[in-house]
Parts: structure tokens; sequence; C-alpha cells
């Protein structure tokens, strides 16, 4: 293989929210390649949890050896589905807000909310972002149009009219689950519940603030989480050390 092939491949299925996610994958990457792998859908184009599937499959299945995948939110969901269908291809799988019920993501709660609230779609958006965590008055402005995008352009499970379910189970290989308590889309109960399907080795993160984007706000910390994680295994039966890699991206 060759040596500068990743590590840990991000999946991202929201290319207007990949903000969120940089400055994590920066300090992940000061130990280890990382890839960051994005979905961008057409807008003609049906949103279909098999096409990304496949799309990931043909990017991985050149790999001589499993990743660390890691996902926030749907781009978690699409991890967890991948980990079920190809264990051997992962090396463990990472999940930031992800839910025990997978498939509910921002835009669930939003279109919940859009039922509930007689409000305009700004004005929900702008609640969606401070139900997010987002506090800064600067971030809250360039968060509701990435949003807006987000709603408009990317890959999407869920509509007005229909809500889309994901049974919940876990995976085979090494599982980490890390959320917020303050995350009002993907709640404390919703992860706890997770408890039920964790095997020996798997472990669940809950950090005190930071909301649905806690990785954007506590990157440190949870690269901490996520390190130790990956040290951990690499402790387990028949896996070996690999040797850090020379160069990075």
């Amino acid at each position: 293989m060759h040596p500068c092939l990743p590590d840990v491949v991000w999946l991202n299925t929201s290319p207007s929210l990949q903000h969120f996610d940089q400055e994590l994958i920066a300090e992940v990457s000061s130990a280890n390649l990382v890839a960051y792998w994005e979905y961008q859908q057409s807008l003609d184009e049906p949103s279909l949890l098999s096409v990304g599937l496949t799309l990931v499959h043909d990017y991985l299945k050149s790999f001589s050896r499993p990743v660390h995948l890691i996902g926030h939110s749907t781009g978690g969901l699409l991890g967890l589905l991948y980990a079920r269908q190809y264990p051997k291809r992962v090396k463990s799988l990472t999940l930031l807000s992800v839910g025990v019920h997978p498939a509910i993501d921002w835009k669930s709660h939003y279109y919940v909310q859009q039922q509930l609230l007689p409000c305009s779609r700004q004005q929900l958006l702008r609640q969606m972002v401070r139900t997010c965590g987002i506090r800064s008055p600067i971030l809250e402005r360039k968060a509701v149009g990435w949003l807006e995008l987000d709603l408009m352009e990317s890959f999407s499970l869920h509509s007005p009219i229909q809500q889309f379910q994901v049974p919940p189970g876990g995976v085979s290989v090494p599982l980490l689950i890390c959320g917020s308590l303050t995350d009002d889309v993907i709640g404390a109960l919703e992860l706890q519940k997770w408890k039920s399907f964790l095997k020996e080795g798997d472990r669940l993160c809950q950090f005190p603030q930071g909301g649905h984007f806690f990785h954007y706000f506590f990157p440190e910390k949870v690269k901490a989480e996520i390190l130790q994680f990956w040290a951990a295994i690499n402790q387990l039966p028949g896996q070996q050390v690999q040797e850090k890699a020379d160069c990075y991206n």
C-alpha cells in the first residue's frame, strides 16, 4: 500500500457544515494521516443511503488495511451502516452526535419544529442554530447560512412529510460514541440508550457542553478521547500497533 494512504477517514454528507469539522480534523491530523471523504449530491439526485454506501465502498475497497472511520450526524450514520456491512474494512468507528436511533439529525428536528411553530424559515433556522449550541452572534449569522445551504443542497433522509428511520444497534468493530449533554437534537437519553448495544471495549463519552457541534467547540478534548480509544484498540489481541505515517494532509 502507498505509505501516504490514510489511517483515518472522516465521512461527511453535509458539505455546507464542514466548517464545524475542521478544528477536530486538524487536531487528529497532528498524529494521524486523515482523509476527508465528502458526499456532494446534485439537486436532481435522490437521497439514497445505498448510493452513499456504494461510493464509500468504492473508495475504501482499494485500501490494503482497515481504517478508523469518523462521522458526525448523518456522516456517522453512513459510517455505522458501512461498518455493519463491511466490518473487515473498518478498524474502528467513532460517532459524533449520533443517537441510538441513528437517522435522527438536525433536519429531522427542524421538520418537526416546522410543523409545530408558526415561524418563517429564517426565524426557525436561527432557533435551530441556538438549539445546536451556538451562542456567538457572529458565528450564529454564519451558521444560519450554512444550515440553510445544508437544508437545500445536501444529502437528506428526511422531508416535511416523511421522517426516515434506521433500526438501533451496534457494530462488530470497536465503537466510540461521543455526544453532548446540551445537545437538543440528540438528547442525553438518546445517547444513554447506546449502552444496551455496547460490547466490551466500546465507549460512550458525553461532554457537558457544546451542543450538537460540540466537537467544534472542544476539539482538543474530543481528540484526547479518540486517541485514547485508538490506543486501547491497539492493545487488543490480534491488533498490531501501526507505525506513525511520515506524511500528513
